[in-house]
């Protein structure tokens, strides 16, 4: 699953593809709209994962994980903030 904005593609793995389908259309709708911002402008509520690769994109209680590849975002998994460093 993929989706172009202006500076970065956004691109999600298999997980986390099916982690978004699961969401209802309003949170997938929200948290979209911060990915694009994010992709676009470089500028969003960010931090660098601890002890591991990566960083995390904080849209409320949802996380976005995920990892800058040349000129792609790819999105690792998209879930609650309790549940997604499980």
């Amino acid at each position: 699953m993929r989706y172009k904005s202006p500076m970065a593609q956004i691109g999600f793995t298999a997980t986390a593809t099916r982690q978004w389908l699961k969401l209802s259309p309003q949170v997938r709708e929200r948290i979209g709209k911060k990915l694009d911002a994010f992709a676009a402008t470089g500028h969003g509520d960010v931090k660098k994962l601890k002890g591991q690769s990566g960083a995390q994109l904080r849209v409320g209680d949802w996380r976005v994980i995920f990892y800058q590849e040349a000129e792609t975002i790819v999105v690792v998994a998209v879930g609650r903030r309790r549940e997604i460093y499980d």
